[in-house]
């Protein structure tokens, strides 16, 4: 169990495949553009946020130049970048870790991407069934968490040779910079109790979350190791909960169910991710079970694949299905919104102050003393209250 009086963890998302107002349309939609995930980072950065997940995949920007980008426009947000098994060599990943490091100043996260689209993997030259990806893994950070922790590896594998690899430059994290991961599978809850530090769950109603919390620990315990854990959400979150419902059904009201119906059978018939279909059975792509759990909302994992639940409603409301699930050992939240750059905004100013977080920025003074208000920015500026 976890301490609820404890602040969480927060971190934001840059939507390095695009962003947009509503699901399943072209309007209101934000294409790719740095300059845009620049703004995003930088407000994340003032407004409280640890860091930010920037996501990976063939329609996405590549996750390690991102944030190398991002890193020299910031100052204090971390940033969760995607290791992928296969793509490249353990020694390859392991020099970009360090430099990425090195360069942020101890600002890398690491996230472990092992599955995912078996069409995307194909076309990155993985072809390795399910759970043969995690026994590849297991041996692809043997070689990856020597090289960062001693300079030096060594591997004869059945997936990976590395003979006598070395890294010069150490990264800034000591020993390494950490490892999260998320899987839904027994093969995957056996990796992450051996090798990571921080697993994350997809948005699932708290009883399913509890299980598989329960699962990593009882695997970390076998390996003589203790696991972190967090949970990847969307926000909906207005002043009051019937604003947010209001505000949800805007998200899907351009969505029709052709594109729907089209958004599932690929979710179905590309990925051998036991994660995604958990996602998708949560709904089964009808908008009449939407509501998957209290104020816990599948309708964005009715086209987007991955994470696909949104936590809807005021503050207070969202506050207290964090804390059921923070009751359950979950320590950090990992979220998004749409669109990112005014929803990074409307969760720091809304919800941060019910969850305790506050914006690491020291403001100027608004006033020489009084209580003021917003007068609309006119010439005379504000109004001072009349009633403190």
């Amino acid at each position: 169990m976890t301490d609820t009086a404890k602040p969480l963890d927060f971190l934001w998302f840059i939507p390095s495949s695009g962003d947009g107002s509503y699901l399943g349309t072209d309007w209101l939609t934000r294409p790719n553009d740095p300059e845009y995930h620049r703004q995003i980072a930088q407000a994340a950065d003032r407004l409280g946020y640890s860091g930010v997940l920037i996501p990976t995949g063939a329609a996405c920007e590549e996750s390690f130049v991102l944030a190398s980008y991002l890193a020299a426009t910031t100052e204090r947000l971390k940033f969760l970048v995607a290791v992928r098994p296969g793509t490249a060599s353990p020694a390859y990943y392991a020099r970009l870790a360090s430099t990425l490091d090195r360069v942020s100043r101890g600002r890398l996260l690491l996230n472990v991407v092992v599955g995912g689209s078996a069409q995307e993997l194909a076309g990155d030259g993985i072809f390795l069934p399910h759970d043969e990806r995690y026994d590849h893994a297991r041996e692809f950070f043997s070689v990856f968490n020597d090289l960062l922790t001693t300079g030096q590896a060594h591997l004869d594998g059945d997936h990976i040779k590395a003979h006598n690899a070395r890294l010069v430059l150490p990264p800034v994290q000591a020993p390494r910079p950490p490892l999260y991961f998320g899987g839904s599978s027994e093969a995957a809850h056996d990796f992450a109790g051996e090798w990571v530090e921080k697993y994350l769950t997809w948005g699932e109603p708290p009883v399913q979350v509890a299980e598989k919390i329960a699962a990593v620990r009882a695997s970390a315990a076998r390996h003589g190791r203790t696991v972190s854990f967090g949970i990847r959400l969307h926000f909906i979150v207005r002043e009051t909960d019937e604003e947010a419902w209001a505000a949800a059904d805007r998200l899907i009201s351009h969505l029709s169910d052709d594109t729907i119906a089209a958004a599932q059978e690929a979710q179905r018939n590309q990925s051998d991710s036991v994660g995604q279909e958990r996602m998708r059975r949560l709904h089964d792509g009808r908008r009449d079970r939407l509501e998957v759990a209290p104020n816990l909302w599948a309708g964005v994992g009715l086209v987007r694949s991955g994470a696909g639940t949104a936590l809807v409603g005021s503050p207070a409301t969202v506050a207290a299905r964090l804390r059921e699930y923070q009751a359950l050992g979950i320590e950090t939240i990992v979220a998004s919104g749409y669109p990112h750059l005014e929803e990074a905004y409307r969760v720091a100013e809304l919800l941060f102050p019910e969850l305790g977080i506050a914006s690491p920025i020291d403001q100027p003074r608004a006033s020489f003393g009084g209580a003021q208000v917003f007068g609309g920015g006119g010439h005379a500026g504000n109004i001072r209250k009349a009633v403190d």
